[in-house]
């Protein structure tokens, strides 16, 4: 054998015994660790002077509170809250229209107050009551927004529909007589494509009267 030859295996050995573990065996370590599924917890870090949780690269275990029931999922930390209610949840009323927050069709009610589901992420909706166009509905009956929709036809192809239902209602919620500014104000993230506004004014104005 010649000298460079063992002197490099001589200094595996020794980084060997040092650490405890072969080489062989880090190999096998490493490809099992790649080949499992990561489902952890938080790790701590500190943060300005605070232990702060660390979620993730892997999926963590996440519980919703969406229109007054419990859901469970498993979800990488990045999922936002729009795709953990369509893809892991099946409750689809909110629409994924440009997902870069800027038309509406994604707003959900987060603890009352209207969001855009695209822009929040999963992880950061737990604890927190979660509510979507689809709870607005009772008993098979139309909320009175929604009746106000049909009725002054302000929707047309129907995507931007049901994000502008729900900014109404937290817009309602928050001024019941609302003003033509409270309008213009409260409904401007949310954007209609076929130019239904004069149909969603009128909309608005039946609700306020029936005290939706």
């Amino acid at each position: 054998m010649h000298d460079d030859e063992k002197s490099v295996k001589d200094s595996k050995e020794l980084t060997e015994d040092r650490s405890g573990v072969s080489r062989r065996d880090f190999l096998k370590i490493s490809t099992i660790a790649a080949a499992v599924p990561v489902v952890a917890g938080p790790k701590m870090v500190m943060a300005a002077g605070e232990q702060v949780p660390v979620h993730g690269p892997g999926k963590v275990p996440m519980t919703f509170n969406v229109n007054g029931k419990s859901y469970k999922a498993t979800l990488e930390p990045r999922v936002t809250l729009l795709d953990a209610l369509r893809d892991s949840l099946d409750i689809t009323g909110a629409k994924r229209v440009c997902d870069k927050a800027e038309c509406g069709a994604c707003t959900v009610l987060l603890d009352d107050k209207a969001v855009y589901a695209c822009s929040v992420l999963a992880i950061e909706a737990q604890g927190k009551k979660i509510t979507t166009v689809e709870a607005l509905m009772e008993g098979g009956k139309l909320h009175p927004i929604q009746q106000a929709f049909v009725d002054n036809d302000a929707s047309q192809c129907g995507f931007c529909t049901p994000g502008f239902v729900v900014a109404c209602k937290a817009m309602l919620d928050k001024h019941p007589d609302p003003t033509a500014d409270d309008l213009l104000r409260e409904l401007s993230g949310n954007l209609c494509r076929c130019g239904t506004y004069a149909g969603i004014r009128g909309a608005v104005a039946q609700a306020a009267r029936k005290g939706a």
